[in-house]
C-alpha cells in the first residue's frame, strides 16, 4: 500500500465513521450523538489536509489529518456547528472544542489525527502513514511533526515513541477531564528532513 493525497466526495460516509471509531470516545459527550457527529463530519472534512492508504480493493484502512494555515482535515465554521448543532449547542460545542485546538506553527508541521480501520490494525498501516506525514512535512519545508496524544491512548504513545517522537510538553484538561474523557495530552515532536 502507498499513501496517497486526500479522498472522493462518495468516501466521506467511510472517512467520518473511520474517524468517529477512532475519537468519539474523546468527543462523544460533546459532538454526539453519533448520528449528528457523522453528519457534520462528513460536511466539515477537507480532502486537502489529508492523505490515506488503501488495500487492494481500493478501500480506505487508514488516514492520517494534517493542519495549516490555510485549514485543517476537520475543520468547518461557526454556521457548521450552529447547522449540526442548533443555535444553542453550535456555538457551546465550538467553544469547548476551541479549548483543544493547537495552533501551527512555523517550524513544527501539526499532524491532526492519524487512524487505522479496525480490522487493518496490525499491518504496519499506522507505520506507514506516520512515514508519510513525516515526508510531507519535510516536502513542505518543515523542520519538524507535532502531534498530541491522550494519556488514555498508550499504544498510539508507543508507536510514536517507536517512530523517533520525543515529548514536548503536556496540556491538563483540569474539570474538563469530564467532558472529554480524558485528564491530559501529551506535545510528541519528531525531527523531519
Amino acid at each position: 500500500m502507498t499513501p496517497e493525497r486526500g479522498f472522493a466526495e462518495d468516501e466521506r460516509p467511510r472517512v467520518a465513521a473511520l474517524y468517529w471509531g477512532a475519537f468519539g470516545g474523546k468527543l462523544g459527550r460533546l459532538m454526539g450523538p453519533r448520528r449528528r457527529a457523522l453528519a457534520f463530519l462528513q460536511d466539515v472534512m477537507d480532502p486537502t489536509h489529508a492523505l490515506t492508504m488503501r488495500d487492494a480493493a481500493g478501500r480506505i484502512q487508514g488516514l492520517v489529518g494534517f493542519k495549516t494555515y490555510r485549514g485543517a482535515f476537520v475543520g468547518g465554521h461557526m454556521s457548521d456547528m450552529v447547522r449540526h448543532y442548533g443555535r444553542l449547542g453550535g456555538p457551546l460545542r465550538a467553544g469547548l472544542l476551541s479549548l483543544l485546538e493547537r495552533e501551527v506553527e512555523n517550524h513544527r508541521f501539526v499532524m491532526d489525527g492519524i487512524i487505522v480501520a479496525p480490522e487493518a490494525r496490525g499491518q504496519g498501516i499506522g507505520t506507514a502513514l506516520l512515514e508519510a506525514i513525516a515526508q510531507e512535512a519535510a516536502d513542505r519545508g518543515f523542520s519538524e511533526l507535532r502531534l498530541d496524544v491522550i494519556d488514555s491512548n498508550p499504544r498510539a504513545r508507543a508507536l510514536y515513541e517507536r517512530r523517533g517522537f520525543v515529548v514536548g510538553g503536556e496540556h491538563r484538561l483540569g474539570l474538563l477531564r469530564h467532558v472529554f474523557g480524558f485528564r491530559c495530552a501529551t506535545t510528541m515532536i519528531r525531527r523531519v528532513g
